[in-house]
């Protein structure tokens, strides 16, 4: 049985761990939830780095996995490239915002991206949403929105909080390109954002279509295994062991909510 190492600053990555356990119900799966540390969005792109080596380097040490998911937009915007340099023969999957998708997808040529500020102020964000532009088959204009503070509120379960947060980030959106047509796909560029789905969706109506990047980066961690690596049916649900840097109530309650599953939580012995 192959070994999954998945992390984020805190539960948002259950949103790719959720498309994981889905696509490879072969594998054993070990979430790191560094909540202690989050959000990531608005540390230093140094500390983020820190954290991303750190946590690889216990993953690979402690549970001798076999691949490694970054199950944070931030994280892969800031560690994802040093991540593989320094370990070379791991295979190491990202995620970032579904730019490129939603390109395809749109109709009137707007498209909506929310992201936390650490994501969007990234060189790497920069040049995806250049390349995005640049390769639609269709002239394409992405309104880019930093959503300071609604990854926390979904991570706390604060659900008065976060539709504020939706309905201030989403004016705020519509509001910087008021001459352009309607966005019709919005992006939801943190992995936290999909926890937020329910509320986005109904404040934005059913002409947009939001957009997230679990299914492909589930798809592409299946792909970058060997072909012989799931070889066996499952006998029951894939193995899931829970790490978590802070309270772990936190990671527990998110696990049993976002997955149905109901796990321990061991504490990071680092």
């Amino acid at each position: 049985m192959k070994t999954i190492g998945v992390f984020d600053s805190g539960v948002g990555g259950l949103s790719v761990l959720r498309a994981l356990l889905a696509e490879i119900p072969e594998a054993r799966f070990v979430y790191v939830s560094d909540s202690a540390h989050a959000p990531y969005g608005a540390r230093p792109p140094s500390e983020v780095l820190d954290r991303a080596l750190h946590i690889t380097r216990q993953l690979r040490s402690d549970h001798a996995i076999d691949a490694l998911v970054v199950a944070c937009n931030t994280a892969t915007a800031h560690a994802v490239d040093a991540l593989r340099a320094g370990h070379a023969g791991l295979p190491v999957v990202g995620v970032e915002p579904a730019l490129k998708p939603a390109a395809l997808m749109t109709r009137t040529g707007h498209v909506g991206v929310l992201a936390t500020t650490g994501t969007v102020h990234s060189g790497r964000f920069q040049r995806l949403l250049s390349s995005a532009e640049a390769g639609a088959s269709q002239r394409v204009h992405f309104s880019v929105q930093a959503c300071e503070g609604l990854a926390d509120a979904i991570e706390c379960f604060d659900e008065a909080r976060t539709r504020r947060l939706c309905v201030h980030y989403l004016a705020e959106l519509h509001r910087s390109n008021p001459d352009l047509p309607p966005i019709d796909a919005l992006v939801l560029g943190c992995t936290h954002y999909p926890f937020a789905a329910h509320l986005l969706a109904e404040l934005c109506g059913p002409a947009v279509a939001l957009v997230e990047t679990g299914a492909p980066v589930a798809r592409r961690t299946r792909a970058v295994l060997p072909l012989d690596a799931f070889a066996h049916e499952p006998a029951g649900p894939a193995p899931l062991l829970l790490l978590s840097s802070g309270p772990p109530d936190a990671l527990s309650n998110a696990a049993d909510r976002w997955l149905g599953r109901r796990e321990p939580v061991n504490a990071l012995p680092f």
